[in-house]
């Protein structure tokens, strides 16, 4: 019988466990698909999902339920270790099938149980500054390498482009103008990879809380905005709504065109942290809402009094 060190090994490739998170994401959420991407690292991978969840659907349990599936049906077909999986809600749309999205391996949360604390923010990978930076160090140190290669191995003669910048270092000192061009640039640079390696990024994603553990969602603030504007758009004298969501604030403008002022900005406002609440977000932010009246809006008329009010009145004085 063969040892078991020389049968082989069987390696899952990075596009493999993406499509198979995909496809049980679509096995989740019928209907729906999913852009996904992994990494592996040996047994181990990592595993990031963008979803579309159907509305209106609880947001933290949506999350919670294609999380979990996609995490196990990925161990059961892959073999891998996959601890968990980042799931973020990038759009809401209207569903297409008359069941709520289902899990094979539903399991009810307990409804008293306390929600583990949301991390703040999602941290971006930064993927675009990182492969710029990484090829253009690559290119760099690459061609350097080549040609000292073939000065000390194959006796060739330098190449230009290094003769010409050793001659052209040796010729300028610090306080030359393309010296302390360059530098600026540089100092540039390095400001501002620190400063995305100091920020979180992802500005436009909030952090919700959910009720099981090890389970980490956000929603896109374009889906906020786009609940918010659907729940202020059905204040009965509301034409039009504009919606602005950001870390600490919802700004809410909306057009009025009938009825009380006062009670309509009233109920705006109701309508509106309604629909802010729903989303448990980590941090919900203040609701600020502003009725402005169309330019033929006219306040309601007072309803006349009866007259038979009036003598009634009259007579009891």
């Amino acid at each position: 019988m063969t040892a078991a060190a020389r049968r082989g090994t069987t390696t899952v490739s990075e596009r493999a466990v993406r499509r198979i998170a995909e496809r049980a994401t679509t096995e989740a959420l019928p209907g729906r698909t999913a852009k996904a991407t992994a990494t592996v690292r040996g047994r181990r991978a990592e595993l990031s999902l963008g979803v579309t969840l159907p509305y209106p659907a609880p947001l933290a349990d949506g999350v919670h339920d294609v999380q979990r599936h996609v995490v196990e049906r990925t161990r059961e077909l892959t073999g891998l270790d996959l601890p968990t999986a980042r799931v973020s809600v990038t759009s809401l749309a209207a569903p297409r099938h008359s069941r709520a999205p289902m899990s094979p391996t539903a399991e009810t949360d307990s409804p008293g149980t306390n929600s583990p604390r949301a991390p703040a923010r999602w941290w971006s990978r930064r993927r675009i500054p990182l492969t710029v930076l990484t090829s253009v160090a690559a290119l760099g140190c690459g061609a350097l390498a080549l040609d000292l290669i073939q000065v000390h191995t194959a006796h060739r003669a330098a190449a230009a482009w290094r003769v010409s910048a050793v001659h052209w270092l040796s010729g300028h000192g610090p306080g030359d103008p393309g010296v302390v061009i360059a530098g600026a640039l540089t100092a540039l640079v390095g400001i501002w990879m620190v400063v995305l390696a100091v920020t979180p990024g992802r500005r436009r994603q909030s952090t919700v809380h959910t009720a099981a553990e090890r389970v980490d969602a956000a929603v896109d603030r374009s889906a906020v905005e786009s609940l918010v504007r659907d729940a202020v758009g059905g204040v009965a004298g509301i034409t039009a709504v504009r919606v602005r969501v950001r870390r600490r604030r919802v700004t809410v403008r909306a057009r009025l065109a009938f009825g009380d002022r006062a009670q309509t900005s009233a109920a705006v406002t109701a309508a509106a942290r309604a629909a802010v609440s729903s989303c448990r977000l980590r941090r919900e932010p203040r609701v600020r809402a502003v009725v402005v009246p169309e330019p033929l809006w006219q306040p309601p008329v007072p309803a006349p009094v009866p007259a038979t009010a009036v003598a009634t009145k009259g007579v009891a004085q």
